[in-house]
């Protein structure tokens, strides 16, 4: 084969076969192809797009490129969860412990952010001496003996999608629904799970922007996961404000530890509780979602999820005494507080303003490797629905770097609007895209 010939037939909007898209994926793995003609032929499919038989194609080959993590030897049900991305999006760090407080298995790699906040292993890794590169042989010796972890993914682990998202990334082409599907389904099939639940943020403050869009993605996720043997599902949730009151990595730490201790923002908790239901349902633990997400509550509320994420902690080497004492956790030297311009009620906070003022004070990274500052972030204290009066706090910023604190408290300002009445409240879970469906 040609990649020459493979691009044209893209480019002319022909559907490619299992064997072109197959051949063209595992020879840019090996360097036969390189980045100039893979970039031509990732435009020619943001272009064009892919049919349901070339994304399952495409995802199966991203999938084979790299090692498949065996789970067999650990007992029990396997799930995972993947989110799309949002500002506050804390959920990961409350539900794998509680999912692993229903029996379930939870082991979840997950990424390092490339944006204004930092990823799930960002967050982690704040916590006094917690690692997160652990060994395969660790993460399945943890899974059978906690039912939890959280690494970082492994370079063997789908090296496909590492090498076609950093093309992606600056050639215009993230936003392909078909591409999207290839890197998020690769890493969830290679990591072992028996069943996964999508969170697929809707609003300003996510990358899809609308319902149609988040739809549009959750269905073509959840068919070509099926289709692959895996048991998918996803809910659209909302994303216009941010979801908790805290966003930045040892702040959403010390927000997990409330949810997970019974306490903690409504909207955060619900969520978590709308995503573990939907992986109970899954696992064919509980078809009753109502009664899954009751029974979910109850464990956040007696302590046992709370006590999962401990041993989690104490497996990975952290210092589990943050969970009594957050204060053991890093805490910036300088807190700017946003006063309010005027009294009335919060009728709008827009999330995307308010991830990029975390990530100006140094909660995020600009660059690959760069590093994130684990004690900044911002504190929402007050949300949509709140009453504000003037001159009293609507947020604070918690500052590591100096240099950029004027354009991140002017960016907070401006994501606030007060009006005189109360508004409605945004909608936490939008929709919701099913096996069966």
């Amino acid at each position: 084969m040609r990649a020459v010939e493979i691009i044209e037939r893209k480019r002319d909007g022909l559907e490619l076969s299992g064997e072109e898209i197959r051949w063209l994926v595992h020879s840019y793995v090996a360097g036969s192809v390189p980045d100039y003609q893979m970039a031509a032929w990732l435009m020619a499919v943001y272009v064009r797009g892919m049919s349901m038989a070339e994304t399952i194609s495409l995802t199966e080959a991203m999938v084979d490129s790299g090692e498949r993590v065996d789970m067999s030897s650990v007992p029990g049900i396997k799930v995972d969860k993947h989110s799309t991305g949002g500002v506050g999006d804390t959920v990961t760090l409350i539900l794998v412990p509680l999912m692993a407080s229903a029996g379930l298995v939870c082991a979840k790699m997950s990424g390092r952010s490339l944006g204004h906040t930092g990823g799930t292993i960002d967050k982690l890794e704040s916590i006094p001496g917690f690692s997160t590169e652990l060994p395969l042989a660790e993460i399945l010796k943890q899974a059978a003996a906690v039912g939890a972890v959280v690494a970082e993914h492994t370079a063997e682990l789908a090296p496909a999608d590492r090498l076609l998202y950093a093309l992606r990334d600056v050639t215009g082409t993230v936003g392909s629904i078909p591409l999207i599907v290839g890197s998020i389904l690769s890493k969830k099939i290679a990591g072992g799970g028996d069943a996964v639940v999508l969170d697929v943020k809707c609003g300003h403050g996510a990358f899809m922007e609308t319902r149609e869009e988040a739809l549009q993605l959750a269905r073509t996720l959840v068919g070509v996961g099926n289709k692959l043997g895996k048991r998918f599902s996803a809910l659209i949730t909302g994303m216009e404000q941010p979801l908790g009151r805290r966003v930045g990595n040892a702040l959403e730490v010390s927000q997990a530890v409330q949810v997970l201790s019974g306490e903690g923002p409504d909207d955060l908790r619900e969520v978590t509780l709308a995503l573990g239901a939907e992986l109970l349902a899954l696992a064919q633990e509980e078809s009753d979602l109502t009664y899954a997400r009751n029974k979910l509550e109850a464990h956040l509320q007696e302590g046992r999820a709370r006590d999962k994420f401990a041993q989690l902690v104490r497996a990975q080497g952290g210092d589990e005494r943050i969970l009594d004492h957050p204060e053991l956790l890093p805490r910036a030297g300088r807190q700017e507080v946003i006063e309010a311009p005027r009294s009335g009620y919060v009728q709008h906070l827009d999330a995307r303003s308010v991830g990029l003022a975390a990530g100006l004070v140094g909660a995020g990274r600009t660059e690959k490797g760069a590093a994130v500052a684990p004690d900044a972030g911002v504190e929402l204290v007050a949300k949509v629905g709140d009453q504000a009066v003037a001159g009293e706090p609507l947020a604070v910023l918690h500052v590591a770097q100096d240099s950029l604190v004027g354009q991140a408290a002017g960016l907070l300002r401006e994501a606030y609007t007060i009006g005189d009445e109360p508004p409605a409240q945004p909608p936490l879970i939008i929709d919701a895209v099913r096996s069966e469906e």
